[in-house]
């Protein structure tokens, strides 16, 4: 008999990474600016080198917006970033396999649609933020996963802080591979899959009156958020973040091997490289022992849908 998460998990197409790469990598060190960082920079040119040698992502299916590049096309404004997200997921396909990193402030701000367990989005910060404004999970999440096709693999890192559900992705999973919390998967059930079909289709209806349904189900505010997140978060694609911290931690901007760098970029790709066989439950485990010596902060490993953390982990 199959439980809840794996009747979903059976719904959803894993990628096999055989098709299209493509990547953007953003580093912003807020130059001149009283929020000044010192690392980012280096990050996003570090995941680019990292891309091209271990996975085969050539220059030309790379877009790379740091705030010390010279073309102005090339700087992390919002517009621009807006823009590059928009490149990164066009004519994606199953298979095709899209890899995002973000490396510079993050935040919080009040959540509008009831989808946040703790009342905030999360939010990241364009160069030009004081001007623009900052860009919300809610926003990154419509451009970058709602319009992806299933078996369409995004990989997505977030170096910031109040990072671990950056993406709003709703499957959030423990050192042990578990999903946090699995009471949801069984009080939802059949619903859950429901409103997935819904999603897909792009019957927000569909899924909002599922959602009503189901939170006449539950009956605490951080129980209603996770179940509108869930329904209405999940994703018949393949996506998969990394965030550096949980959303209530900062991720730090530090220095390693003499160089200034994000410590969620640094251990990430010190992890694969030192072992690139890695599962998505040991990479985890990797990342966080890399950092637990000198950071108090916990990456984050989380899914557009059900996963088996046990499969290795390929970009």
């Amino acid at each position: 008999m199959q439980g809840p998460n794996q009747m979903q998990q059976s719904s959803f197409q894993y990628s096999q990474c055989n098709g299209k790469k493509k990547a953007l990598c953003i580093g912003i060190n807020y130059l001149g600016q009283p929020e000044e960082l010192h690392g980012c920079i280096n990050d996003a040119n570090n995941i680019k080198r990292f891309l091209a040698t271990q996975f085969g992502y050539k220059e030309d299916d790379m877009v790379i917006l740091t705030d010390d590049a010279r073309n102005p096309s090339q700087a992390p404004t919002r517009q621009n970033i807006l823009r590059a997200m928009e490149w990164l997921v066009r004519d994606a396909r199953a298979n095709d396999s899209l890899f995002f990193h973000y490396s510079g402030h993050g935040g919080q701000t009040e959540d509008k649609d009831g989808d946040e367990d703790d009342g905030y989005d999360e939010v990241i910060f364009p160069v030009d933020f004081k001007e623009k404004g900052h860009i919300v999970d809610d926003l990154m999440h419509d451009i970058m996963v709602k319009r992806l096709p299933p078996g369409c693999r995004l990989t997505a890192i977030f170096d910031s802080c109040h990072s671990g559900s950056a993406l709003d992705l709703p499957f959030i999973y423990s050192t042990e591979g578990k999903i946090k919390e699995p009471n949801f998967a069984a009080e939802a059930g059949q619903s859950l899959m429901s409103a997935v079909a819904s999603y897909a289709r792009g019957d927000m209806g569909g899924v909002y009156s599922t959602v009503t349904g189901l939170i006449k189900t539950v009956r605490v505010d951080k129980q209603k958020a996770e179940t509108i997140c869930r329904t209405t978060k999940t994703s018949p694609a393949d996506c998969i973040s990394w965030s550096g911290c949980k959303d209530s931690q900062t991720s730090s901007d530090t220095e390693e091997a003499g160089r200034a760098t994000g410590a969620m970029s640094y251990a990430f790709i010190k992890a694969l490289r030192d072992n690139p066989q890695q599962s998505y439950q040991q990479l985890l485990n990797s990342i966080r022992e890399i950092l637990r010596a000198k950071y108090s902060q916990k990456p984050q490993l989380s899914s557009s849908h059900p996963m088996d953390t046990n499969i290795l982990f390929i970009a």
